[in-house]
């Protein structure tokens, strides 16, 4: 399992602290392939800059994905810009992804046959391994759930600490977007509450 597909199995738990935002989650999940593909010497990042690095190509399928859809000729890439371009879909990618590998199923709720489908969670090694790796306070897995409201139960201001400068910079630049995001939604609310009362009048 991936950090990518690690963050996908706790945003997914069955009792999580609030409901993932899916552009949240993309974006997270846009940032963990970045961590592991540095982790996996595919990429170095220089400033804000994703600079392709040696010729490894990571095992995992949507990993492969991500490192062949890298900017590879100057002028490289920019973290967020990054964020924002991979991230487009990516949690329903990834729901498609883990569904094929079995770590994921589709029950019917309510008792009807034809009533609506919920995804869940299957008790696998992989999920076992990404619940053990959050409850174990991993720093990098920590920081990205806490990007999406997931902190785990943390006071307020009490982030994990993470000692590697460049993976503190992609960290930072996913609040970043998720936080943009948020202010766009705000914003959409508010216009959409104006243009309704205009419509609706004195």
């Amino acid at each position: 399992m991936t950090t990518a597909k690690d963050l996908f199995v706790i945003a997914m738990d069955p009792a999580p602290e609030h409901t993932v935002g899916q552009g949240d989650l993309s974006l997270a999940l846009a940032g963990a392939e970045l961590l592991d593909l540095l982790g996996a010497g595919t990429i170095t990042v220089d400033g804000d800059l994703i600079v392709p690095g040696g010729s490894s190509v990571p095992d995992d399928r949507l990993l492969g994905e991500a490192a062949a859809a890298l900017t590879r000729q100057p002028p490289y890439e920019r973290v967020e810009d990054w964020l924002w371009r991979r991230g487009r879909d990516l949690s329903a990618t990834y729901q498609d992804a883990l569904e094929r590998d079995g770590e994921l199923t589709q029950k019917r709720s309510g008792l009807l046959p034809f009533g609506p489908k919920q995804v869940e969670l299957v008790d696998t090694p992989g999920r076992r391994r990404a619940v053990a790796r959050r409850e174990e306070g991993d720093p990098v897995l920590a920081s990205l759930a806490s990007a999406v409201g997931l902190d785990g139960g943390r006071p307020e201001g009490d982030e994990p600490r993470i000692d590697d400068e460049t993976v503190t910079t992609v960290v930072a630049t996913v609040h970043e977007a998720v936080m943009e995001l948020e202010a766009v939604r705000q914003r959409r609310t508010i216009e959409n509450t104006a243009f309704a009362n205009v419509w609706r009048g004195p």
